[in-house]
């Protein structure tokens, strides 16, 4: 078998790994980590450089939410003790833009829980959309509102919005497993639409809900056929009250070479360190940015995140700087 640096010097000439090569990088011994994740760095130093890009979320929307998906707080099958609220006020939408602008986060991500905007919701978030790029004019808005219509998917890029985030979440096949309320191809083609309708698009995976390698690598192809922009890596943090709680399937080190397979499969795309961050990377959290490029600051839905300062000086010890460009090539390509 080659080297995994021989890997990433084919990833670069734009070698795709089979199943087996793919395997062989979850299934790496421990002790071969460092090497790993100095080939994944190769991958990610020449698209990005040492540059780490913040991205921020506001839950606009809590709770209240008719879907039955099992990983998450807001569903319709949770009972965890979480606040729940209605779609917030434009204003309190526009204000968390400036937030996110004080924390250097070139992101700022409109989140609302359901299955998809109801019109009220929907034009809330379009005139806030339209405010906050009068103000911040380069920084990039992405919207996660769920399942969306062509005309919504025009409506938000009318608007301004630069990415939407849809999630696939997991594998086909282990799809039914999570969620029965919509399906897989329901997701895809939210991501299509919003691709169709010139924004870029944003979808990512929550590792640790009982899926197999498999599965693993079966995400990996999946968001390099979707083109995904933005691929937002999350990590079970489970919820009790929920029907993962209590869910403990995660090491760090195997996270690390989660992200490491990612960079192999998607080597031009924005890989960011998402949901479960710091209780499934933990002390290991620094070694996540030699594969990923991008993370989240704050907190995140119902879950808290890691205080600002210190991923400031995460990325200072580390020798990364922030990534100052509002808007990424891919968005621009938009």
């Amino acid at each position: 078998m080659n080297t995994y640096a021989d890997l990433a010097e084919k990833v670069l000439t734009g070698y795709v790994l089979t199943d087996e090569e793919a395997l062989s990088v979850l299934e790496s011994p421990d002790e071969d980590l460092l090497l790993l994740l100095h080939a994944a760095y190769k991958i990610r130093k020449m698209y990005y450089g040492n540059k780490v890009k913040l991205n921020m979320i506001l839950n606009t929307k809590s709770g209240l939410c008719q879907e039955n998906c099992g990983y998450c707080a807001q569903s319709i099958v949770s009972k965890a003790p979480i606040e729940k609220y209605s779609m917030m006020k434009k204003e309190e939408i526009v204000e968390g833009a400036a937030r996110a602008a004080k924390l250097n986060a070139g992101t700022y991500c409109i989140v609302a829980s359901g299955r998809g905007p109801a019109d009220r919701e929907l034009n809330i978030v379009v005139d806030a959309v339209k405010e906050i790029k009068a103000t911040h004019e380069k920084m990039t808005v992405c919207a996660c509102l769920g399942l969306l219509t062509t005309d919504q998917a025009k409506s938000l890029k009318a608007a301004g919005v630069d990415r939407y985030n849809h999630n696939i979440n997991t594998s086909a096949t282990h799809h039914p497993s999570i969620t029965t309320s919509h399906t897989y191809d329901d997701r895809v083609e939210t991501v299509g639409r919003a691709k169709e309708a010139g924004i870029s698009p944003c979808s990512g995976v929550i590792i640790g809900m009982g899926e197999t390698l498999a599965d693993v690598i079966a995400m990996g192809r999946s968001l390099h056929a979707l083109d995904a922009d933005s691929i937002p890596v999350n990590f079970l943090h489970a919820v009790d009250g929920t029907p993962l709680g209590g869910t403990d399937d995660l090491t760090p080190k195997y996270c690390l070479k989660v992200l490491c397979l990612f960079r192999f499969m998607n080597p031009t795309k924005e890989i960011r360190i998402s949901g479960g961050r710091e209780v499934n990377l933990r002390s290991l959290q620094p070694l996540g940015l030699y594969a990923a490029n991008s993370i989240f600051i704050g907190d995140y839905l119902t879950t808290a995140g890691q205080e600002s300062q210190s991923d400031e000086q995460m990325l200072e010890d580390l020798g990364f700087v922030i990534d100052r460009d509002a808007m990424d090539q891919a968005v621009t390509a938009y």
